[in-house]
């Protein structure tokens, strides 16, 4: 069984999904800690519900980037994690700290990545004027929203379209696809997964 640690920064409702699938037993891996960079973060409160060790490290607190990547590292370490998973994790990591975790740690975006990287990715999405949109669980590199892609759900766009809307329909899919990718590496598969119950009709 893998022990997975999981980071947040806000309500956590990927992190829950991971965490309820690890304790059904869908996904042979074992919830050993979720971390936050904010400590009003409410998902800290979710996963306390679930019985999971959590922690808080506010990144106000450190003199800049690297202080923090240092103590999460060493907050990582204790815990003895198999895979970390980023789950709204809303911190760019350094080179130093990605290096260490490197084929560890996973990260789920709200886009079909190479698209749209970084930030408001459905506003991208929208005034891209694309058709399909989606998101993405990749391994997490030195580069932002890189690495190798191991799963992705697609979803269309349509008319008229929000980008609360957009959001709303891929955060279904990320609760679907971040398990999948999450339950495949713990039973030792090398994930490639296509999702989609959502094209258009032809």
């Amino acid at each position: 069984m893998k022990r997975v640690a999981i980071l947040i920064s806000g309500g956590g409702s990927n992190m829950v999904r991971l965490v309820e699938e690890m304790q059904a037993g869908r996904i042979d891996g074992a919830p050993v800690l979720v971390l936050s960079n904010r400590p009003q973060a409410a998902g800290l409160q979710r996963a306390a519900a679930l019985n999971v060790p959590t922690q808080a490290l506010d990144h106000k607190s450190f003199p800049d980037r690297a202080a923090f990547d240092a103590a999460l590292h060493d907050a990582l370490t204790a815990a003895q994690p198999d895979i970390v998973c980023l789950a709204g994790f809303m911190r760019i990591l350094t080179p130093e700290f990605t290096a260490k975790w490197e084929g560890k740690m996973l990260n789920i975006h709200p886009s079909l990545l190479p698209l749209f990287r970084g930030l408001h990715t459905h506003r991208q999405a929208l005034e891209a004027g694309v058709t399909v949109h989606g998101c993405t669980v990749h391994g997490v590199t030195a580069a932002l929203d890189d690495g190798p892609i191991h799963g992705q759900a697609v979803v269309p766009v349509h008319p008229n379209d929000t980008e609360a809307d957009l959001a709303a329909r891929v955060l279904v899919e990320e609760h679907k696809l971040y398990p999948a990718v999450l339950a495949a590496l713990c039973a030792g598969r090398t994930p490639h997964i296509a999702q989609s119950g959502a094209f258009p009709e032809a």
